[in-house]
């Protein structure tokens, strides 16, 4: 991997270009400030360089140093913001859950699929007092998220054994993550089976999500988060009903 990112860098028009934006992911990755050398060993990049990219884009607005290190500056998440802005995927994601009368009472996600990984693009928050969600732009691993589960199943089976290849440890965030990539696998065949993803506390103790994957393009899903002692039979039927929907109504824009 590191040899392939050396030789991508080199084969760009702008190699410098292309190594900021691989140090502005590591900082992007990290959930603190980190350090030069912290940056370097990630990347990989000679520590020289790494400083000099730093300065560059603190120059930029683009990142700010601390005395813990360094981290993404304001200017990162305005044009993050932008992009979401411009997006009609989003826009359209917005209007369609306001006008369903389950998912809007509900936190409501959509997100796509980067790897292994999911990374939410937008949030609905709905009206409940407890609000559970993802901040936009945050990653989770896949296989304990439904929107994550939902995406892995709508891929070809060769894609699906490339991307699981990566997996080095199944991530156990809670007692009731899959052990192995057998249990994931039967999880998987359940969900093409029946349409929908569930996150049984997977990811969280005392919350259930539901998640259902646009067709075609990108992998892109939509899901709802409850607190799982207020799911009933009924609710359940009707929230995913209403994922489906949404799912269906969003599936044009995330083709475009």
């Amino acid at each position: 991997m590191t040899i392939h990112r050396d030789t991508l860098a080199s084969s760009t028009p702008a190699p410098a270009a292309f190594r900021a934006i691989q140090v502005l992911d590591a900082l992007a990755l990290s959930p603190t400030a980190s350090t030069i050398t912290e940056i370097a060993t990630s990347i990989p990049l000679a520590k020289s360089s790494v400083s000099n990219l730093l300065v560059t884009l603190e120059a930029a607005g683009m990142v700010r140093r601390s005395k813990a290190g360094w981290a993404l500056a304001y200017k990162a998440l305005e044009i993050g913001q932008s992009v979401l802005a411009s997006t009609d995927l989003v826009a359209e994601f917005r209007r369609v859950v306001a006008s369903l009368p389950y998912l809007k009472a509900d936190t409501t996600l959509l997100a796509v699929l980067d790897g292994t990984d999911v990374l939410y693009l937008a949030r609905h928050d709905g009206q409940q007092q407890v609000r559970l969600a993802s901040d936009i732009g945050r990653r989770l691993p896949a296989v304990v998220t439904s929107l994550g589960k939902a995406m892995l199943a709508t891929l070809p089976e060769d894609e699906l054994d490339r991307r699981l290849a990566t997996v080095e440890s199944m991530p156990r965030p809670t007692r009731r993550s899959h052990r192995t990539l057998d249990d994931l696998r039967r999880d998987l065949d359940g969900i093409r089976r029946r349409g929908y993803a569930v996150d049984d506390e997977q990811n969280t103790i005392g919350v259930t999500c539901f998640g259902v994957a646009l067709a075609g393009g990108q992998p892109t899903a939509v899901s709802t988060t409850l607190l799982s002692n207020r799911i009933t039979p009924d609710l359940q039927e009707h929230i995913v009903r209403e994922l489906s929907q949404l799912a269906t109504q969003l599936t044009p824009f995330a083709r475009a």
